[in-house]
């Protein structure tokens, strides 16, 4: 089992910036990849970023790239989203899951074995 708590979420004007952090708690966090996924009201929930379970591979959708970073820190068992210059389009809750296939990165969120319980981001315009 995993247990997965997001935080850091808030309310932003465009082109401000949001952290949000994803703590991980059960299993070994290093043997798992880790995803950020969002959700607008009225649609799919999509895929936003990626990390290998050891911080070298990282992957992103494209319309966050150059703008949001995804990265771990396996000693606190915690993954994070820097998000920059964000747009309202980006407003959505936000999700962290983890992937216990070590060894890849996945866009799918049928990929994903654990889920965190979300947490809101809103950019005004």
């Amino acid at each position: 089992q995993v247990q997965l708590v997001e935080s850091g979420g808030g309310l932003v004007q465009a082109g401000g910036s949001l952290r949000l952090s994803c703590a991980a708690s059960g299993r070994t966090f290093s043997n798992y990849a880790m995803g950020w996924f969002r959700q607008a009201p009225g649609k799919e929930r999509e895929f936003v970023a990626a990390i290998s379970w050891n911080g070298d591979g990282t992957a992103y959708t494209d319309s966050v790239k150059g703008r949001f970073t995804v990265s771990r820190d396996n000693a606190k068992n915690t993954v994070y989203l820097q998000m920059n210059s964000l747009k309202p389009e980006d407003t959505a809750v936000y999700y962290c899951a983890a992937d216990l296939t070590k060894g890849l990165l996945r866009r799918g969120k049928t990929s994903y074995d654990y889920w965190g319980q979300g947490t809101q981001v809103t950019v005004s315009s």
